[in-house]
């Protein structure tokens, strides 16, 4: 390991090497794993709401919206 002026020795002796601002903002934050209470919580999420908003979802769209939205793309 290589030794800079600008390092920085803890009194339990680990040491915090100085780097350039450049190299630390170049690389990509490292992705974390979802974890299974993560997994399990979107589970929850999207069961309840698709039980909530299914039925409204597969509901027909009213004719009026309709026409409304192809008279606004003809503009």
């Amino acid at each position: 390991m290589m030794s800079y002026a600008d390092d920085v020795t803890f009194p339990s002796g680990r040491v915090r090497q100085w780097c350039q601002m450049g190299n630390i903002m170049d690389k990509k934050p490292q992705e974390r794993p979802e974890t299974t209470s993560d997994q399990a919580f979107d589970l929850w999420l999207k069961r309840g709401l698709h039980q909530l908003f299914d039925d409204v979802a597969n509901e027909p769209i009213p004719e009026e919206l309709l026409r409304l939205i192809e008279e606004d793309r003809g503009e």
